[in-house]
């Protein structure tokens, strides 16, 4: 159950398009299912058609009763006495009747301060019922008494007391939130972007290109630089004193008012973490020593990877309650969510539109009240921006790296859910979905052609009596595992390059618990590889060394001879 609490100015407005047909034609029936006095209350939603805009008027007066009284005694409009508070219930929840949603209603003006249960002075209120899963309850805001009503964090108490309702009706309980929620469009942004055939709200759109940004930039320049080139109008807040930037807003390409004018969205408004303030902590939170673009070492697709087993053990271990642990892990996953939105831009094509869906629904569950200590995670910012840099990457490095991305999304979302952050524990649940498929769409073709090399079932059997006594707890499902095949090729390959097969195994097994592992064998596919690509890249490297060495022309220098001493060719010496 979902409620939204706005003001506004307007009570006949708002009475018309509650009793109206709606900007679809989505009312059907509307009628008052509850107010503050109901017998004798005006319903134009039943009355008939000659007697509708008559009623408006009247129920409008009668509502704004109290509003007027006080801007006569004070000589001055009330400013936004109109509140207003849609409530909804999620989808496949059950039919309520009008009782129902009558005491629905009822419970929320008490539960935000408009009008207390046994409070006779409370403000005026109805609750209009147009559709089978939503009321909308509307009050002015000025009490009997001439005061306005005591209702500050009216929207907190009213999500509190729609979580009561909730269990007490047997409806869908909704996760609870932090208000670090990025906030919701508005009905009116979602109505102007069906008009305009836009997909997504302005608000939206912009969060998301805002996001996408910042994972992959450098500083605050190139922040604001790049938002430009990509159409995106840029409208900064200049401090009066010092002449610094102290905010922006942006606004989206050909998104204007009825003036004309760009319609502009500050930072903190499209997202908590992308406020002036919050962006310049995580852009300055990069190691000092990253390499010029164009200059990465190839293997970084590697160095990623193993930063991120940091990262899952640091997720790991803050599952126990510690401020300076939990501090370290939000910046983790604060750093986590850049990576995934640099990956969408680099990895396999056909896997960047689940990364990108994983990314986007990850934006949710990489904030929260935590305070993150971003310079914790400079290794992981830097690494995630060096994967712009290596450009696109297919094949075995990329489905090793999303292989490790999964297990650090469930330490995560495991994280969230032992500090109760619901809301972020969703979310990357919800984005572990779309980062499984990714990972799917790049593994299976590998996996496929490492099977196709299988050794001899000679050499299956020697290896799997290896696997049997290296790693006794997990053998049965490694062995079951459908990818044992191809960890079979990889243990061969390990052992050709150097590694003894009992310690390669126990090396790969400690690197990450296989206990939470669907698939245990490509777990340590994964770590084999890697560390057998790492072998050979040092051998490749030392083998180098040593060609420069042999080849490089040896300086010419001319014996020096002691004084005194003759050679034993010297033809002067005397036989």
């Amino acid at each position: 159950m979902v409620p939204d609490v706005s003001t506004g100015s307007r009570t006949r407005g708002l009475l018309s398009y509650l009793f109206g047909p709606g900007r679809r034609d989505e009312h059907t029936d509307p009628h008052i299912v509850a107010a503050f006095a109901m017998p004798g209350l005006p319903d134009p939603g039943r009355a008939p058609v000659d007697q509708h805009h008559q009623l408006l008027d009247k129920l409008a007066d009668y509502l704004d009763q109290p509003v007027r009284a006080c801007e006569h005694r004070r000589g001055q409009k009330v400013p936004q006495h109109v509140w207003h508070c849609p409530v909804r219930t999620a989808p496949g929840d059950r039919y309520l009747t009008d009782v129902e949603w009558a005491e629905v209603a009822r419970r929320i003006v008490h539960a935000t301060g408009i009008a207390p249960d046994g409070d006779d002075r409370g403000c005026r209120w109805i609750a209009v019922r147009h559709a089978d899963d939503h009321i909308h309850i509307m009050a002015t805001s000025v009490r009997e008494d001439g005061r306005r009503p005591r209702n500050k964090r009216d929207g907190q108490r009213a999500q509190a007391e729609c979580r009561k309702i909730e269990k007490e009706l047997g409806l869908r309980q909704l996760n609870s939130g932090d208000h670090t929620a990025a906030p919701m469009p508005t009905s009116a942004e979602q109505a102007k972007a069906q008009r305009t055939g836009h997909q997504q709200t302005a608000k939206e759109w912009l969060q998301e290109q805002a996001q996408a940004v910042a994972a992959a930039v450098r500083d605050e320049q190139e922040y604001f630089s790049t938002l430009a080139a990509l159409g995106i109008q840029v409208r900064y807040r200049i401090g009066p004193e010092s002449g610094d930037v102290i905010g922006y807003s942006l606004a989206r390409p050909g998104d204007a008012n009825a003036q004309g004018e760009p319609v502009y969205f500050g930072g903190s408004k499209l997202s908590p973490d992308l406020s002036i303030n919050r962006l310049r902590e995580r852009l300055a939170a990069q190691q000092p020593t990253t390499p010029a673009r164009g200059t990465v070492e190839p293997d970084c697709w590697r160095q990623t990877e193993t930063t991120l087993r940091e990262t899952a053990r640091f997720a790991y271990q803050g599952q126990h309650h510690s401020d300076e642990s939990d501090a370290v892990v939000q910046a983790q996953a604060t750093a986590f969510g850049e990576l995934l939105h640099t990956a969408a831009l680099t990895a396999p094509a056909h896997t960047r539109a689940e990364l990108r869906a994983a990314a986007n629904t990850f934006n949710r569950a990489n904030r929260s009240r935590i305070r993150a200590e971003h310079q914790q995670a400079a290794a992981l910012r830097t690494a995630a921006k060096e994967l712009l840099s290596a450009g696109s990457k297919d094949g075995e490095t990329a489905a090793s790296l999303l292989s490790t991305a999964v297990f650090v999304l469930i330490a995560i979302a495991s994280w969230h859910e032992a500090h109760g952050h619901r809301q972020q524990a969703a979310a990357a649940q919800q984005s572990l979905v779309h980062l499984r498929t990714a990972y799917r769409q790049t593994a299976e073709p590998v996996i496929a052609a490492l099977t196709c090399r299988t050794p001899t079932p000679k050499t299956i059997n020697r290896l799997a009596a290896q696997v049997q006594t290296a790693v006794p707890d997990h053998a049965q499902r490694i062995l079951a595992d459908p990818s044992w095949p191809a960890l079979a090729t990889a243990l061969a390959q390990a052992e050709s390059s150097g590694q003894p097969t009992r310690r390669a195994l126990a090396e790969a097994a400690q690197q990450r618990e296989l206990t939470t592992a669907d698939r245990p064998a490509e777990v340590l596919l994964w770590r084999l590889r890697n560390d057998t690509a790492d072998r050979i890249d040092q051998r490749a490297q030392a083998a180098r060394a040593r060609t420069a060495s042999t080849t490089a022309k040896p300086t010419l220098t001319t014996p020096t001879v002691p004084t005194g001493t003759r050679t034993a060719n010297d033809p002067t010496r005397r036989r």
